[in-house]
């Protein structure tokens, strides 16, 4: 059997609109066991009402993975516990896709590979959240002719202590996403360039700049009408000198914090706030009963 481990990620960050993607320690856990024939499973946690099948995001990404690397699975078995939310902002179904990648890299006794981003990216159709969640800590991700992706890797600051507030309601991404324009103003491209690159030097080098580099003109004003409450909350942070954007397509709030605090006077409610350390490690795969990994 082999278990995978798979973080939670936030993406965009404010200014890296589908480029930068940041793991938390959330984690979803996935055993998989070859089996004779045929596709079934648990799920307990977040999605416990879904039916593992062939549909099922994980058991796609890993009979694709499984196709493309030759791998012979008559049948497997899942066994999901999920603690990362679905359609809150977090990466759940980047982290599905991955957790199915990385399994059928196990199963094939393969190291993960540029490949293997390759094919997560092209469930999601960027980037970002699965690069993070393939490899840990920050990820700056591209594409080339809009389907050849790229990642680079960088390890965040020491200081940085995330903390995420997390509402009741889902926001689903394909909604949010066709909320945005097809074409913003040239000021506001070049503004969003600025940032972006000051968001990778303060999350990685100079956290001081975290407010500045996290300001956003390119996504976040455009989709406010989805998650109100959110944008309340982004603004009432950040009013307070606290570095907060919506993560992902939200409705989560992620503010990028030194202490792990947030300022007393901002109204939270409807949230449940957690502080999350960052994931440094990503994906983690391991077979049930032996000491590999």
């Amino acid at each position: 059997m082999i278990r995978v481990t798979v973080p939670a990620t936030t993406a965009n960050l404010g200014s890296g609109f589908d480029a930068l993607g940041l793991a938390l320690a959330l984690y979803d856990v996935v055993d998989v066991t070859v089996t004779g024939e045929g596709v079934k499973g648990t799920i307990t946690g977040e999605g416990a009402d879904l039916l593992v099948d062939e549909n099922h995001l994980v058991v796609r990404a890993l009979l694709e993975t499984a196709r493309r690397l030759e791998l012979d699975l008559p049948g497997v078995e899942l066994a999901c516990v999920n603690a990362i939310p679905h359609a809150r902002g977090l990466g759940s179904s980047a982290a599905a896709v991955v957790a199915g990648i990385a399994a059928g890299y196990a199963l094939a006794d393969r190291t993960l590979d540029s490949d293997a981003l390759q094919l997560a990216a092209s469930f999601e159709g960027h980037a970002d959240n699965v690069a993070a969640s393939l490899h840990g800590g920050l990820a700056l991700a591209w594409s080339e002719a809009g389907s050849a992706y790229h990642a680079v890797r960088f390890e965040p600051h020491a200081a940085l202590r995330p903390v995420v507030l997390i509402p009741a309601g889902q926001s689903p991404t394909a909604h949010t996403r066709g909320l945005l324009p097809a074409a913003v103003p040239h000021v506001d491209a070049a503004f969003a360039a600025g940032r972006c690159a000051l968001a990778v030097h303060a999350l990685t080098t100079w956290p001081a700049l975290l407010l500045t580099a996290t300001e956003d003109r390119l996504h976040q004003d455009y989709r406010a009408q989805a998650w109100p409450e959110t944008m309340r909350v982004v603004r009432g942070l950040r009013e307070n000198g606290v570095a907060a954007t919506v993560s992902g397509a939200g409705p989560t709030v992620f503010a990028a914090t030194l202490d792990g605090r947030l300022p007393a006077g901002v109204d939270t409610a409807g949230f449940t706030v957690r502080e999350l350390a960052v994931d440094r490690e990503g994906v983690r795969t391991e077979r049930i009963g032996t000491n590999s990994r």
